[in-house]
């Protein structure tokens, strides 16, 4: 559980610091374009100056700095409306915009709500009102914060898929090695108990005690194989599912208690899949142990095995006290467990084995108190 819950740390850090960076981005750029913006409003307003001075102006009248004055300002879009907002005068429109009047008047009505327009008091004739837009400058300004927010999510987002591969890359590294050491453990005291076996049979022991004894001894062996599969390349085989699902409920009938009802529903054709036997069997046994720990020893498991259109199916059903909606993910993640002695490995392991080997999915499907759990296996047709 520690390493989920250094995940979540890990996470939750990456999530406040990305804010706090947006945060802090956003606004500074924010700050940076109002003052930008404000400092054009006040060249506009002296543009206006100028142009207002210039309708009053006299014939004698010197007027080079004010002409000089309107002639500096060539990237902001301008437009000068009397007071029936009939056009007076156009500056910096392209050539394609001011020679058709539809896309003249839509480009004036989408200017207009970019800035409060000047008024330009031309005294007893009246006023006219200054309407500009944003220079270009202003408006790579104003799109700069989405690029650069993109920017930093990208970065951010191959940082976090860097740690994730990392850390799956080690958790990979740790089941492997856990499962073979769990393997090589099992496999020494199990060549003892082949050579007690031959003990057995020379001193005259019941043969049925040796057959069940032998049962388990192969069944010890299968579950070293399955250990040694695990981090290891093996190929996929085109196999029964009927008899896998089948062996698997034979064996946990067989050696369950009395008290758990057992029942299989097998189609009455074959279906085949390409899958590894062992592994697979083992996690139909991993969920019908967790379906016997649900019930306390007491109720009905069944175990199905249908088909739709894209998929093959494995059901595993039991009567127990049910899962919370909120623990449906939780249970396949490694070292979670209800049980005071439980490693919290089963399910995990069940997860890798069809999602990873398999590519397939396992979920639980529904869940209730009263009607029990239903485990889902999903294997790809093709």
């Amino acid at each position: 559980m520690k390493f989920f819950e250094n995940t979540v740390k890990v996470r939750l850090f990456i999530l406040f610091t990305s804010i706090l960076v947006i945060a802090v981005v956003v606004w500074n750029i924010s700050v940076f374009y109002e003052g930008v913006k404000e400092e054009e409003r006040e060249k506009m307003r002296i543009w206006s100056s100028a142009q207002a001075s210039v309708n009053r102006a006299g014939d004698e009248q010197d007027l080079s700095l004010e002409l000089e004055i309107l002639n500096t300002i060539n990237d902001i879009p301008m437009f000068i409306v009397n007071e029936s907002d009939g056009f007076q005068e156009i500056n910096n429109i392209s050539d394609q915009i001011a020679t058709d009047s539809l896309r003249l008047r839509h480009f004036f009505e989408s200017i207009k709500g970019q800035n409060q327009p000047i008024v330009i008091d031309l005294g007893n004739s009246g006023q006219q009102y200054l309407y500009y837009g944003d220079s270009s400058i202003l408006t790579k300004i104003k799109y700069y914060p989405f690029i650069l927010l993109l920017i930093i999510f990208l970065l951010i987002s191959l940082v976090y898929l860097y740690y994730v591969t990392a850390k799956n890359s080690e958790k990979n590294k740790l089941w492997a090695g856990m499962a073979k050491e769990t393997a090589h453990q099992i496999g020494t005291p199990l060549s003892s108990l082949v050579g007690w076996m031959e003990i057995l049979r020379s001193e005259n022991v019941n043969p049925d005690y040796i057959l069940e004894i032998e049962k388990d001894i192969d069944r010890l062996r299968t579950i070293t194989e399955r250990f040694s599969k695990v981090g290891s390349k093996f190929t996929l085989e085109v196999s029964s599912l009927n008899a896998a699902v089948e062996n698997s409920y034979n064996y946990l009938s067989d050696r369950s208690s009395k008290l758990i009802q057992f029942s299989i529903d097998l189609p009455s054709e074959e279906f085949y899949c390409k899958v590894n036997p062992v592994l697979l069997s083992w996690t139909i046994e991993n969920l019908t142990k967790n379906a016997i720990d649900a019930m306390k020893g007491r109720g009905s498991v069944k175990i199905s095995l249908f088909e739709d259109k894209n998929f093959y199916k494995i059901h595993v059903c039991d009567t127990g006290r049910g899962i919370p909606s909120s623990k449906f993910k939780a249970i396949f993640q490694p070292g979670y467990s209800t049980k005071e002695r439980g490693w919290g490995l089963g399910l995990s392991l069940s997860k890798r084995i069809i999602e990873d080997y398999h590519s397939g999915k396992i979920r639980v499907l529904s869940s209730s108190s009263e009607a029990g759990t239903i485990f889902e296996i999903k294997l790809p047709k093709t």
